[in-house]
């Protein structure tokens, strides 16, 4: 309720006109009078006290003209209302707190906008990245082709007839990949020269044994941020991220020569490992089948006449069949012996590259555009924020939580704003 429709009820129910007066009909101080004349605004509580003596004095005093009375009970009604109304936000509150701080609004931004850009121009470094897809190569190992023959003996080999199961991003993003990586050199723009990658990323030109380990740990961690690998489908998606293209590019194509060399390796070894077992057993075997001749040969020449003898008949045929498995086993053996050998120094390929690295074309990070439209917006809500604080500060305790609320709720949107544009980035 406005003072002044207070006063005029006041005036025409109970002939009040005096600031005193109201005063003491309210129970209040004059000084808080004067603030209410000040500010033309009647706290909701007396306003609820008026209308209860109104309905006290309607309930007394029938002669009071019923009329008149429900008029002013209305009035006090819609005031109550209004004063309810004015707690809310309205559209002319915010275009006049804007408007009182359009420099403010306008200069946040463009500052904003000025350092964003000093940074991205200046300071952030280009991120390029350069793909590749990869697959794992179908053929079988070659330890595969012994594993059969050893279960004739009761030995498994650690191999089957499958080849391994190669868990790329594993042994791309691995510290073994990483320290083979940091001994690669590279030609970049920067420094002019090939240079170890661990100089690179240390940015020394120390020897690779003068580095400390803090130093090459930390090249390490480096290396492995570089590399993104994900498996799609069949195959394999490898990014990797460089601050020149062409080192992108290099880095990625070292990365695969490095991948294939280390599965070539590994079967390497377990072709040898291989090879020794099988070379054991035909030591053996031919230890064994050469005893077993023996035992033949010996007893050919003390029993040389066996018809009527079951007993060594049957004997014979014992040894002679021992002699007849060793000289299978034996020549299973060296058969296997010469494909190991044969696969031994085969040149396969390991790592199949459907799409080799490229020399991107432009940068991947930062984007520009987008970084300074997101300055553009977060300044203009710091403006307006800003604009909020500096007229709380001024206005009186009503005014201050219209303004603290229309603050919350524009924080809030800018906030919610902000994180919809970065989640599609």
């Amino acid at each position: 309720m406005k003072f002044n429709e207070l006063k005029d009820l006041l005036n025409k129910e109970f002939g009040i006109i005096h600031l005193a007066d109201i005063a003491r009909e309210l129970g209040v101080t004059p000084q808080a009078v004067s603030n209410w004349k000040a500010r033309d605004r009647v706290p909701y509580k007396y306003v609820q006290q008026l209308r209860n003596k109104l309905s006290q004095l309607e309930s007394k005093d029938s002669s009071i003209d019923k009329n008149v009375s429900y008029r002013n009970k209305e009035i006090v009604k819609n005031d109550f209302t209004n004063y309810f109304e004015d707690e809310t936000i309205s559209l002319s509150d915010l275009f006049l707190i804007i408007a009182k701080n359009l420099k403010i609004i306008i200069l946040t931004p463009v500052t904003l906008c000025i350092f964003m850009s000093i940074y991205l121009f200046f300071i952030a470094e280009p991120v390029f990245e350069s793909t590749a897809k990869i697959m794992s190569s179908s053929g079988n190992n070659s330890t595969s082709q012994a594993s059969g023959l050893a279960a004739q003996f009761g030995i498994v080999l650690p191999t089957g007839d499958s080849k391994p199961e190669w868990v790329y991003p594993e042994i791309i993003r691995s510290r073994t990949l990483a320290r083979k990586m940091l001994q690669r050199k590279f030609k970049t723009k920067k420094n002019g020269v090939e240079k170890t990658l661990l100089n690179i990323l240390s940015q020394t030109n120390n020897k690779s044994d003068e580095i400390n380990d803090n130093q090459i740990r930390s090249a390490i961690e480096q290396v492995t941020n570089m590399i993104k690998i994900e498996q799609n489908g069949t195959h394999y998606d490898l990014t990797v991220s460089a601050p020149e293209p062409e080192l992108a590019k290099d880095f990625a194509t070292f990365l695969l020569e490095e991948l294939d060399d280390y599965q070539r390796l590994y079967n390497k070894q377990k072709t040898s490992d291989t090879k020794e077992f099988i070379e054991e057993r035909i030591a053996k075997t031919k230890i064994e089948l050469e005893a077993a001749e023996e035992a033949l040969k010996d007893f050919n020449n003390r029993n040389r006449r066996i018809e009527n003898s079951p007993g060594l008949q049957l004997e014979r045929q014992r040894l002679a069949r021992e002699v007849s498995v060793l000289i299978g086993v034996f020549t299973t053996l060296k058969q296997q012996f010469e494909t190991t050998k044969i696969e031994e120094v085969k040149d396969t390929e390991y790592v199949i590259i459907l799409d080799p690295p490229e020399v991107p074309s432009y940068r991947s990070r930062p984007k520009r555009k987008m970084m300074l439209i997101l300055s553009i917006i977060l300044g203009i809500g710091l403006g307006i924020i800003f604009s909020f604080i500096k007229e709380s500060s001024k206005a009186e305790e009503k005014e201050q939580k219209k303004i603290h609320q229309a603050k919350s709720l524009f924080i809030k949107n800018i906030f919610d704003l902000l994180s919809f544009k970065l989640k599609n980035r």
